[in-house]
């Protein structure tokens, strides 16, 4: 880890501090970078909104998108307060960022309160058996659906 990832993963958990002392949500804080320059910043800010989704990295991701007018990270490093919860992980995979680097770890936010293991644990379970069990139906109109994006013409694919 190098002294600038260091500076930018203080300022990642400033941000956490700072959100949490205003009482927007958990502490927790991100920043993304590209070229050495912030292009996003975000804090948690799930109670404040009233937004599960509202989670640093999320609030960040988009941040930095729209800077970048792009639906992608490309080439840039995401620092944040804590170690990735599952949501905001599977954001920054869709957001395809270079480099992840994180402070506290998962266990340090479950200790906090903030115990994302049952999330990891129903993932392997098959869909009827997870806490919230899910139900499918109307495959083959969901397929069309399918069917025609994969024929647009002109389409932009991500």
């Amino acid at each position: 880890m190098t002294e600038q990832d260091e500076q930018f993963l203080r300022q990642a958990i400033a941000l956490a501090r700072a959100g949490m002392e205003r009482g927007e949500g958990g502490p927790f804080g991100c920043v993304i970078v590209k070229d050495g320059q912030v292009v996003g910043q975000g804090n948690n800010r799930v109670t404040s909104s009233n937004d599960p989704t509202a989670h640093a990295e999320v609030v960040a991701i988009r941040a930095a998108c729209a800077q970048l007018n792009s639906f992608q990270l490309d080439g840039c490093t995401v620092y944040t307060s804590c170690e990735p919860c599952p949501m905001c992980l599977g954001a920054l995979y869709w957001a395809r960022p270079a480099r992840i680097v994180y402070a506290a770890t998962r266990e340090d936010a479950a200790d906090a309160g903030f115990d994302d293991s049952f999330i990891y644990a129903e993932l392997p379970l098959p869909p009827a058996e997870r806490r919230y069990a899910m139900e499918h139906g109307c495959r083959e109109e969901a397929q069309a659906v399918f069917g025609a994006w994969k024929a647009m013409a002109g389409k932009v694919g991500y």
